[in-house]
Formats: C-alpha cells, sequence, structure tokens
C-alpha cells in the first residue's frame, strides 16, 4: 500500500495533500460473497440505523448464514416481514437464482476483470454500475476502481479541485494520474467529506 500512497502522493499535489490530512489507509474490506451483495441490497436508499435492523432481521431469518440455498427456501412473507420491501425482496431472490444457476459465480469473480464482474453482477435486478464498483473495491479489494458516478466523489473533487461542475468525462481526465491506484485515491476523496462509502 506503501507504494501506492507514494503514486498518488508524487502524481496530484491536491491529491497529496488529502492524504496528509486523512492520514493512514484504511479501508474496511467485506467478504466477496453472497452475503454481502445481499447486505448491500438491504442497505440501498435507507438510513444506516434502518438498514441495520432490516438487514439484522434477515439474518437472523437465516439462522446467521446467508446463502443462496438458504434464501431459496424462505417465502417473500417470511423476507418482507423482516422489513424487506417487495422490491428488494424479488432482487434478492434473483441474485440467489443467478449463483444457483452458475451464472454469477464468486469464486470465479478472483480471475475475472473489472469489466467481467460488473457484466455479470449489473444481470441481477437491483444491481447496478455503482453497487458492482463498490463490490469490487470493498471485497475483491481491486486497487484501480473510479467510480465516476459516485455522488461523494463527484463533491470532493469539487471542493478540493475547486470545480464548478464534474462528469464522469472530467472524473476519467483528472484521475489519469492516480492509475493504478484509483480505488485508493477514492477512498481519500470519500474520507476528505469525513466519510466513506461502503457496501
Amino acid at each position: 500500500m506503501r507504494r501506492a500512497i507514494n503514486h498518488l502522493k508524487k502524481s496530484d499535489p491536491v491529491l497529496a495533500k488529502i492524504i496528509e490530512q486523512v492520514g493512514p489507509f484504511r479501508m474496511t474490506y467485506r467478504e466477496p460473497d453472497f452475503s454481502t451483495v445481499v447486505r448491500a441490497i438491504a442497505y440501498q436508499q435507507l438510513s444506516t440505523k434502518a438498514a441495520d435492523t432490516i438487514h439484522g432481521r434477515f439474518v437472523a431469518l437465516c439462522n446467521g448464514i446467508v446463502t443462496p440455498h438458504v434464501v431459496a427456501n424462505l417465502s417473500v412473507g417470511e423476507m418482507r416481514r423482516c422489513g424487506l420491501s417487495r422490491a428488494k425482496v424479488n432482487y434478492i431472490r434473483d441474485l440467489a437464482t443467478h449463483v444457483e444457476e452458475g451464472r454469477l459465480d464468486f469464486i470465479a469473480m478472483h480471475k475475472q476483470s473489472d469489466e467481467e464482474v460488473i457484466e455479470r453482477m449489473t444481470a441481477v435486478k437491483g444491481i447496478g454500475e455503482w453497487s458492482a464498483q463498490m463490490f469490487l473495491m470493498f471485497a475483491l479489494r481491486r486497487e484501480n476502481v473510479l467510480p465516476t458516478g459516485d455522488l461523494g466523489i463527484q463533491n470532493a473533487i469539487k471542493r478540493s479541485y475547486k470545480k464548478r461542475k464534474v462528469t464522469p468525462k472530467h472524473i476519467h481526465k483528472l484521475a489519469k494520474p492516480w492509475h493504478p491506484y484509483c480505488s485508493v485515491a477514492s477512498w481519500y476523496l470519500w474520507r476528505s467529506l469525513q466519510g466513506s462509502a461502503q457496501i
């Protein structure tokens, strides 16, 4: 990780200042598995407190073991009673089906390119490019992911780089010197706003 930090400091003076202000790199990682994606779906568009409660109930319903097989044997009613919306129930069940049928293989992902992982994950209902990118960063630990559509990244760039408007095209151009450590740069940008993305 020292190599990544040194590279970013040398390649971008603005980012170098952010790194100095934020301090050591401490990204929190999750397991690259089915349960992590279920958690991400459960947390979509909810406050952390509400999501913690709903996800906790769901994990308890699964007796602490959230697998495609367990989910496949749950009824819609049981899942709904945990507090999951009908849409999220459908998303989680579709995810389980993709895994059970081999269309989404978490073991194979370790050898797949970022583009392949995104393509396979976004084929599941309720999983967009941003969610797939977060999985790449926080579960598969890929070091060169650049979530240009992330609002936090956009706001951090506006503030630190004194930009009025930021588009994905602008971010790609600005981030050229960050490669191959865009994930690390992104984490520091999130932290510069006193927060961090997570899944």
